[in-house]
């Protein structure tokens, strides 16, 4: 089975709403799909975090595997020190995870992204 998680933007009312939805159907045994989510505040701040550079960096590391912060920023052409602050970034909001060995990589098979325009 892939693995994916939803983006979306959405404040922590509607989160909780959504939440509180899930849990009272298990508990009238209804099947419930879990899903991973990442929400942010605003589509501003989805932006901010998601960069066109950052979209770039996660597709070359789920297409090449797990590898070290030095060797994604040899195989993308940029800066280290860039590099390893979008790494920590996406680190922070789990879209890349650590290996036994240290290496990064991506451990969602899709990553989705929905944007309202309009509620």
């Amino acid at each position: 089975m892939k693995k994916q998680i939803k983006i979306g933007v959405g404040d922590a009312v509607r989160t909780a709403r959504d939440f509180i939805d899930v849990w009272k159907r298990a508990e009238r045994d209804e099947k419930v799909e879990t899903e991973q989510w990442l929400n942010f505040e605003n589509l501003e701040t989805l932006l901010k975090t998601l960069t066109s550079g950052r979209w770039v960096l996660l597709k070359i590391l789920r297409t090449s595997g797990p590898m070290s912060i030095r060797a994604l920023a040899n195989q993308l052409a940029r800066d280290y020190k860039n590099v390893h602050t979008d790494v920590r970034r996406l680190e922070h909001i789990g879209l890349i995870v650590r290996t036994k060995d240290g290496k990064i990589k991506v451990p969602w098979d899709i990553v989705e992204a929905r944007l309202m325009l309009a509620a």
